[in-house]
């Protein structure tokens, strides 16, 4: 296929009248359209006013989207044990599909082509599930917890045997769209059994990864404080959860001395600022993280808690916060923050992804500037950091599949899928 446009290919290069072209699962040639033209007279041509690498969403709860909107101005500790366990609690196999379909339809609508999700205990298998017939790429992992959580608490042993049997069957699984990291839900709902073994696990299977909460309020620090003498970040760095293959999302609250652990180690931070100021988290120091050279990724959290999985709306207000908590109007410019959702995204996920170049997997978007916001368009980076909504992609591929197409799912009857998603949860609101 070839699909012309301004092509931004990477956060630094933009090519005015551009076209990418895939084959079969690659693409093969970014540069300018006539060029393209010449080479690839036979490919099949669309025309978008701007293509772009599809956008990582580095955090997010797919199986949360039947939550959206139940637990609206409660903090987090509330929000988390008295509305959002116990509704994963009280779904059924059925409930967890459709949810994990539902967020994965409105990720790939709003132009997310992969994601590293944080599931739920039970269940699991039916995201994966859903994710291998959505089409979408992925890094998805089963929750651990095994203290202070009534509604979900199982034994470490049983939930660590219950993850390894789903990185044999699911870790590469859907031509290796799908992967595995290893999820325990954060160290305040965990013991130090579990999170050592997490790390066991994951050492002892090439490629997978591992995924995680930390330091996301004040609370849960001065409840890991208490039982471990430590702050959050050195407690998970005692029992081994960090490093280049863990993802910890939030990390609000660090330190100077968290925030070495997190450079030293190569971990990747994964800032949710929608989140953090929905649930009054605080927000998160990223300019001192990028000065520190540390990967910060972009990620929505869940429907529960933003209420939407836009990653525009998230790029958008990343950099806004930044700007004001620093008062400096130069802080996390427009090609820094689409870094962080692409290419440092691709970092926290562990798919070579992120970029349009010859050679990358061809996870392409193409999107609309058809509106008054997007008129006059000076700089695109600019326009899909601080003016683009998701409802302006009209088009998406992931590995030379083209999963959603001008509102059409390929895949999956959206439609019933809604339909479905509205009927549980009215059901498990009762």
């Amino acid at each position: 296929m070839r699909l012309t446009g301004t092509v931004v290919s990477d956060s630094q290069t933009v090519h005015e009248d551009g076209a990418v072209v895939t084959s079969d699962d690659a693409v093969v040639f970014v540069g300018d359209r006539e060029t393209a033209a010449e080479r690839y007279p036979d490919h099949e041509v669309r025309h978008f006013d701007i293509v772009a690498p599809g956008l990582v969403g580095a955090h997010v709860h797919s199986v949360q989207s039947l939550g959206r909107g139940i637990a609206d101005d409660e903090a987090l500790l509330d929000w988390l044990f008295e509305h959002v366990l116990p509704m994963e609690a009280a779904m059924d196999e059925e409930e967890m599909w459709t949810a994990a379909a539902l967020g994965y339809m409105e990720c790939l609508a709003s132009g997310v082509t992969t994601v590293v999700d944080h599931l739920s205990v039970n269940h699991a298998e039916q995201a994966f599930e859903a994710a291998g017939q959505l089409g979408i790429r992925g890094l998805l992992g089963k929750v651990l917890m095994d203290r202070d959580a009534p509604d979900l608490q199982e034994d470490a042993e049983a939930g660590l045997a219950e993850s390894e049997a789903l990185i044999d069957q699911y870790h590469g699984a859907f031509d290796d769209r799908i992967r595995y990291a290893v999820t325990p839900r954060f160290a305040v709902s965990c013991t130090e059994d579990c999170l050592r073994g997490v790390r066991e696990l994951a050492d002892a299977h090439d490629g997978v990864r591992i995924h995680t909460h930390a330091s996301e309020n004040r609370d849960e620090i001065e409840t890991v404080r208490q039982r471990t003498g430590m702050r959050n970040i050195e407690w998970l760095d005692e029992v081994g959860l960090t490093g280049p293959d863990v993802t910890l999302a939030h990390c609000v609250w660090t330190d100077d001395q968290e925030r070495q652990i997190l450079a030293d180690t190569e971990t990747t931070v994964v800032h949710c600022p929608s989140s953090n100021m929905k649930l009054a988290s605080g927000i998160a120091p990223v300019g001192d993280y990028l000065d520190r050279e540390i990967a910060v990724a972009l990620g929505n959290d869940g429907p529960p808690c933003n209420n939407t999985l836009d990653p525009f709306t998230e790029m958008r207000q990343a950099a806004l916060l930044q700007k004001v908590d620093r008062l400096d109007a130069t802080a996390l410019p427009a090609s820094t923050v689409f870094r962080m959702a692409t290419e440092q995204g691709a970092q926290a996920s562990g798919f070579d992804v992120g970029t349009l170049r010859a050679g990358d997997p061809a996870d392409v978007i193409g999107l609309t500037t058809d509106s008054s916001r997007a008129t006059p368009i000076h700089d695109p980076l600019s326009h899909l950091v601080f003016a683009a909504h998701g409802d302006d992609v009209r088009f998406t591929m992931v590995d030379g599949a083209v999963v959603y197409d001008d509102g059409n799912f390929r895949n999956v009857d959206a439609r019933q899928i809604r339909r479905d998603a509205q009927q549980y949860a009215d059901a498990l609101r009762g």
